[in-house]
């Protein structure tokens, strides 16, 4: 048990010391770095990578700091200065900071989240081109002969239904709030993962299946299922954004950020987390990201 805690406190220690490994392009290499984190998940890295790579070609000398840990780990940490930015989803965030917001669209969520955010905080563009909410399934047979296309033809049904929920792999997380908004299911039931929530819906031990992501990051696990289109947003808008503290990046920077934003899109994001799945090193993948988009 010495050994392990051991283990675990030089991995921290190890943690720290590469986050001072700093990647810099340009004429701002006196004082400290501007430090951007990431949690746990692969996801989180990436965007974490992304959003260095971005700024470091702008002159700024960056680093990272990885596995802070969960949302609330290393929101703490940019609140507390530890870190100066970290990437996020939009509606989590909102629902971290105010989880009575009834806010569902992606105007309506930016809106809330600006007012929303402790002071000393503030966002930049959210990338419009991606879509990280909430997944909801149903076997390919209910979506026939039921004719469902969409979640707002579920929803006058979901007290008769039975669901199950699972997180996608390798993605940030939801706050853990109510995931369709009108819709009181039977019964929620929490699944390990897409896998053991597809064969639940093929046995019908649940008829409804809600994956807390794009079903494109489990492509193998979703196969026999329909994947329900929610252009009303009864799913809460989900874009990913960057939150960093005011007053530390000036406009040039801020319009770096931005133009990340205008060209991420889901299935590249998605495509970055596999690699990073894979093998391939985070930075490595978003510094190929970045030049293919030119940044």
């Amino acid at each position: 048990m010495l050994l392990a805690a051991s283990r675990r406190v030089l991995a921290r220690v190890l943690i720290v010391a590469a986050a001072s490994a700093v990647v810099s392009c340009g004429n701002d290499d006196s004082g400290p770095a501007f430090v951007v984190g990431a949690g746990d998940a692969i996801e989180s890295r990436v965007l974490a990578e992304v959003y260095a790579g971005a700024l470091a070609r702008t002159g700024l000398k960056v680093a990272v700091q990885p596995e802070l840990g969960q949302r609330a780990d290393y929101l703490a940490a940019l609140d507390a200065g530890r870190v100066a930015l970290v990437g996020e989803h939009s509606g989590a965030l909102l629902g971290f900071f105010d989880s009575g917001s009834a806010a569902r669209t992606p105007s309506a969520v930016i809106e809330d989240l600006n007012r929303s955010l402790p002071e000393g905080l503030v966002v930049s563009d959210p990338a419009d081109g991606t879509d990280l909410r909430p997944r909801v399934l149903v076997t390919a047979e209910a979506a026939r002969r039921d004719d469902l296309d969409s979640v707002a033809e579920l929803v006058p049904r979901c007290a008769e239904l039975h669901a199950g929920l699972a997180p996608a792999p390798d993605a940030l997380r939801g706050p853990g709030a109510k995931p369709v908004t009108g819709c009181d299911f039977a019964d929620e039931t929490p699944l390990p993962d897409v896998a053991a929530l597809r064969n639940a819906l093929l046995d019908n031990s649940v008829q409804a299946g809600v994956v807390g992501g794009p079903s494109a990051l489990t492509t193998s696990a979703t196969e026999g299922l329909t994947v329900l289109a929610d252009s009303e947003y009864a799913l809460r808008a989900e874009n990913v954004i960057p939150v960093f503290r005011k007053g530390l990046l000036d406009d040039q920077r801020i319009r770096k950020l931005n133009y990340v934003a205008g060209e991420l899109t889901t299935d590249e994001l998605v495509e970055m987390i596999r690699r990073v799945r894979d093998g391939a090193a985070a930075g490595e993948v978003a510094r190929a990201w970045l030049d293919n988009h030119g940044l």
